[in-house]
């Protein structure tokens, strides 16, 4: 029933999915089809906003040239627009249905793949042959933006798309007490049999010896021959097959029944935790899975993708520092001290602008006040931004809207704008922005495009015959091509830049130069010659660039905020505390990444390195990762071990080694001093089978390990190799497309609710909407989880022994013959409903202390990382438990019932009686046992519990007395006799004197963390009050010294040409008598050369 549940929950998502409606022409005509039923060959139309169906080859599209937008969130996690552009052979049929319908050529490709960045076919069509590229391919996941329409062939469809090429295998997970459970099994069985064995022996030994002389009384059976031995023997064989059926009980059948009933129910209060329900977009945690509950409590490693998980993918303005004075703090007037921003901090007003966007706040009036007093330096710095960019302005419902090919960029000019710098249009050569409603038209005579290496962009602007350089990049970048002079303010700006760094803000420095057009024509001259060269073009053009980005002088610093999700640095500082390493697997770039490492705690300057492997071949991959192995190794023979405390209060040694037993020594502290940042493509050598275990020895001795640019299937590799080398329990988690594959790879996927579609959602065990549930996921269901099913087990086990090993006492009374002690009618029930609720209750409800300190004390997460609850010594332990308690529940009635007379001379000692007082006897202890188990009572406790016990009495009665069972009046003969009492009380005091006081002693004397923290909760709730304790968890807004750039820009190059060029226009604005030239287009798209100023430069 469980799993059919689950199965309908997975296939109601893969329909989700498969019945999302595509446009696809039939016939020469459009026609709407499910996901599913799209086919290899088919064309098929995508409209703005929407995701793409299948892989695809682009046809034709509403943009000028051929060109088209699209979001690659779900494959790589970036959410920057990137550009694709069809042939204009084939952009010449638009959107005429009837050509496309007939569309006839011939593709080549190679077989489907998981390489998202490459493609490689051709095109065969009219008589020609045209190569095909990436730059001409969509893939499934993506999501078309600022296009109206496209139109595109199918190349691949349905597992054959990258997409899902890279989404890995689904596996079937079972946790790790599910392989042990079925590995204990075994030896139960094993110990069954060996049971069966020795009651056979022993009943050959006692027909031979014993047997035989009381014929008259236990007469053999016809079958069974008259010799002695070998009747002895035949009547062995049988009994061996007899205590099989007896005592099969020991083997606990129902147990997995159980275990998946408890688990089912522990899926319900997760889905029903209204601590993890987010409001805004009303969306619930889910477990997906009823299989994997009690695993969440043992994660040792996290993987986590960044964009989107960690992040919000929301960019914003938050601080500047302008001519060396800093914007964005706010002071507190009486104490001068910067305060922190809260949702009931009041923002600046800025509705007189009326190009405002309501969504934009900032906190400090002042900047804006020198808007307004006509500050030259603070008119420049936003001139700047509203100049230096590749945004594109769009009005949509009489409204201007920015579309940018990154988010940086977007919110710098949505800063520029909301203080009055509104960029309103551009063209191939100008660009024309509102400054407080007068407009200014610039002259766009070159944009310096941004790239990874030179890490800054750069435009040259005319106006009023005045040249002008605006340059914005990395601090470092553009400290370097500053002029001399000002040293004062460079000094100042650079503690701000620190400042910014250190609070986890995206830095950019703002810097210009004035131009003399002499020395631009040179240039120009240069450039145009380098821009047209065939051989190292590249670095001909850098080294022009370096001619004319120099000597600038500076303007200032933007601080951006690439916003976390709320609780981020707070839940990953209490993960770290419970033991759980984090690993952030992403696509996005090495600084950016880096960036965002600081921001939630990953990375802090307190680290005594951060190991940085950015090689691109084998040998120097391997070379970087060990000398960053002999430095942990110099560092850690150095290191003086310091005594970290975890908790509040006192720890002793033993409490502590109660939780650290097993711990190898690359988990130690002494390698939590060190974190390691690797790209893409280091990570391919690192991961190959000579180098990973060398990866593997650095990475497991760092506090953080950082992945960059890497693809689906190496975040599942990273993973793999984890699982493999490791043996820890691991957890993935995700929200787009691109996280799948680590998804399914580890052995709990958690999906998150996000930006980047349902992809992973779908493909996750566990669902959340925000990152910082998984705090509570892991350290409250996931610890209680684990807490609840040792618990449950160790009791099930220690009942089925002292429930099943009275038989095999009682076979030494009754010669070995197979002859039960207890009632048919019991032995039926006894699981069923006698002991199987209040395990249940135990199973579902119990925990140890509450949510509120489970987070509090995240250390208490730890016992799961070793399997301290329960292992194969807990096992045995549990199993002895239950056989003293059998051995004592059938030989101290039975000695006080042989040969026993009742004070009127009846007999009592015959075989039923001593049946029903031991079954009733042991009832009493499994259900007093279980009370002392419980540490939290809820109403179905009390029920199950005290109402098991009731029930047992009342089934007795019905069944002997109303249905006339086998055993009737046996029981109530017993229990009107003092002697039934006397031994009642003597056994349950027997057997629970020694467990109080082993518990007790070993609270008092060796205490767990987990005994002192429920001691400290319960004097909590005696004295009425909330304790005093403090969260110890790091500020998200902590300043600190910074040894880093906060550089971080999410920008890719290429979009510079494409301005310049004219592709990107629409439509060119019209000439309202400028100076400046528009280039016309021949039909190729390219712009014709008609002398004036050059219409593409670099």
């Amino acid at each position: 029933m469980v799993a059919g549940v689950v199965f309908q929950q997975r296939h109601t998502s893969d329909s989700q999915v498969n019945t999302r409606l595509s446009k696809v022409l039939r016939g020469g005509r459009l026609a709407e089809e499910r996901w599913a039923e799209v086919q290899v060959g088919d064309v098929i139309r995508m409209e703005n906003d929407q995701f793409v169906a299948a892989d695809v080859l682009l046809l034709s599209t509403s943009e000028p040239n051929g060109l088209c937008f699209i979001e690659t969130a779900e494959l790589d996690g970036e959410t920057n627009l990137k550009c694709r552009q069809c042939l204009p052979e084939t952009a010449e049929m638009g959107q005429n249905d009837s050509l496309l319908g007939t569309f006839d050529g011939e593709i080549a490709c190679e077989t489907p793949n998981n390489l998202l960045n490459k493609f490689e076919g051709a095109l065969a069509w009219k008589q020609k042959r045209f190569p095909l590229d990436n730059d001409k391919i969509l893939l499934r996941g993506c999501i078309l933006r600022n296009t109206q329409w496209c139109y595109g062939v199918v190349i691949f469809a349905g597992k054959d798309t990258k997409l899902m090429q890279n989404s890995g295998k689904t596996k079937f997970k079972r946790t790790s007490i599910d392989r042990l459970l079925n590995f204990i099994i075994i030896g139960i069985v094993f110990f069954l049999l060996s049971m069966c064995l020795f009651c056979m022996i022993a009943c050959g030994i006692w027909e031979t010896l014993t047997g035989q002389y009381f014929q008259v009384y236990l007469p053999w059976d016809k079958l069974v021959p008259s010799e002695p031995l070998g009747g002895a023997t035949v009547i062995a064989l049988l009994v061996f097959f007899s205590y099989a059926i007896v005592l099969n009980t020991v083997v606990p059948i129902s147990l997995y029944v159980s275990v998946e009933v408890i688990r089912f129910a522990q899926s319900f209060l997760i889905n029903w935790d209204e601590k993890m329900y987010y409001e805004k977009t009303g969306t619930a945690a889910k477990a997906r899975t009823t299989t994997l509950n009690e695993e969440l409590g043992q994660i040792e490693y996290v993987f986590s993708d960044k964009t989107g998980t960690l992040t919000q993918n929301i960019m914003t303005f938050n601080k500047c520092s302008i001519a060396g004075k800093v914007y964005g703090d706010i002071i507190d007037e009486t104490t001068n001290e910067i305060l922190e921003v809260t949702e009931n901090t009041p923002t600046v007003d800025f509705s007189g602008n009326p190009n405002y966007e309501p969504d934009f706040k900032f906190y400090d009036g002042t900047l804006l006040d020198a808007v307004r007093q006509n500050n030259t330096d603070v008119h420049n710095f936003f001139r700047l931004l509203a100049l230096c960019h590749t945004v594109m302005p769009e009005e949509r419902n009489n409204k201007l809207e920015y579309q940018a090919q990154s988010p940086d960029e977007s919110a710098l000019v949505s800063a520029a704008r909301n203080f009055g710098f509104v960029f309103k249009e551009r063209s191939p050569n100008s660009i024309t922005i509102e400054v407080n409603g007068q407009k200014e038209m610039y002259e766009l005579l070159c944009i310096l495009d941004f790239n990874n290496v030179r890490k800054r962009m750069s435009v040259i602007l005319r106006r009023k015959g005045q040249l002008r350089l605006y340059c914005k990049g990395a601090d470092n970048v553009i400290y370097e091509r500053l002029k001399e002079d000002r040293g004062d303010m460079k000094s100042k700006t650079q503690e701000h830049l620190n400042k910014f760094a250190g609070e986890g803000l995206r830095t950019l420095c703002l810097a210009v130069r004035d131009l003399d057009e002499v020395f631009f024509n040179n240039w120009k001259h240069r450039h145009q010659e380098a821009a047209l060269s065939l051989q190292n073009r590249d670095e001909k053009l850098d080294a022009i660039y370096e001619e004319i980005e120099r000597d600038m002088t500076l303007l200032g610093a933007t601080a951006i905020e690439d916003k976390l999700q709320d609780g981020v640095p707070q839940t990953i500082a209490n993960l770290a505390l419970a033991g759980i390493k984090i690993w952030v697997l992403t696509g996005d770039k090495q600084e950016t990444a880096i960036n965002i490492g600081y921001s939630c705690q990953l990375l802090t300057d307190e680290m005594i390195d951060i190991f940085i492997i950015d090689a691109s071949t084998f040998e120097e991959v391997e070379s970087q990762l060990v000398k960053y192995r002999e430095s942990i190794r110099s560092v850690s023979n150095h290191q003086v071990p310091t005594a970290v405390s975890i908790v509040t209060f006192r720890w002793d040694q033993h409490s502590e080694s109660e939780y650290q037993r097993g711990q190898s020594i690359d988990d130690s502290e002494n390698g939590s001093s060190f974190a390691l940042v690797i790209n893409g493509h280091s990570l391919v050598h690192a991961l190959h089978p000579q180098l990973e275990k060398l990866f593997l020895d650095v990475a497991s001795q760092c506090k953080s390990v950082i992945c960059c640019r890497v693809t689906p299937l190496q975040k599942a590799m990273v993973v793999e190799l984890i699982k493999k080398n490791k043996k820890a329990r691991t957890l993935a988690i995700g929200d787009g497309a691109n996280d799948v594959s680590m998804i399914k790879a580890a052995h709990i996927g958690v999906g998150v609710s996000g930006q980047e579609g349902m992809q992973a959602v779908l493909a996750s065990d566990y669902s959340i909407a925000q990152f910082r549930f998984l705090e509570r996921l892991l350290l409250v269901h996931g610890r209680w989880s684990y807490y609840r099913m040792c618990k449950f087990l160790r009791y099930f086990f220690y009942k089925n022994f002292a429930f099943t090993l009275c038989h095999f006492w009682f076979a030494f009374f009754c010669g070995f013959s197979a002859q039960t002690v207890f009632d048919p009618f019991f032995i039926s029930v006894y699981n069923l409903f006698y002991t199987s609720c209040p395990v249940l209750a135990l199973g579902i409800f119990d925990q140890d202390v509450n949510d509120r300190y489970s987070i509090m004390y995240p250390r208490l997460y730890s016992p799961g990382h070793f399997d301290l609850l329960f292992n194969k010594k807990e096992f045995l332990r549990s199993a002895l438990h239950g056989f003293f308690t059998s051995c004592v529940l059938f030989l101290i009635p039975y000695g006080t019932y042989k040969d026993g007379v009742s004070p009127k001379g009846h007999v009592l000692s015959d075989h039923m009686l001593l049946g029903s007082v031991v079954a009733t006897i042991l009832v009493i202890v499994v259900t007093a046992q279980i009370a002392m188990d419980t540490s939290y009572w809820t109403m179905f406790n009390h029920v199950t519990v005290w109402g098991s016990l009731t029930f047992y009495f009342a089934l007795q009665f019905f069944y002997n007395f109303v249905i006339h069972g086998a055993y009737v009046g046996s029981l109530s003969k017993a229990m009107s006799e003092a002697t039934f009492w006397f031994t009642t009380v003597l056994t349950v005091t027997v057997l629970m004197i020694p467990v109080l006081a082993w518990r007790f002693y070993f609270v008092d004397v060796k205490p767990t963390l987990s005994d002192r923290v429920r001691l400290k909760q319960r004097l909590a709730q005696l004295r009425s009050r909330q304790s005093q304790d403090v969260l110890r968890t790091p500020s998200a807004r902590r300043t600190r010294r910074s040894i880093r750039s906060g550089y971080a820009f999410a920008h890719q190059e290429g979009f510079g040409r494409l301005i310049t060029s004219g592709k990107i226009m629409r439509k060119l604005p019209r000439s309202n008598g400028g100076d400046f030239f528009f280039p016309s287009f021949s039909n190729h798209g390219g712009p014709s050369n008609l002398g004036g100023v050059p219409t593409h430069m670099e």
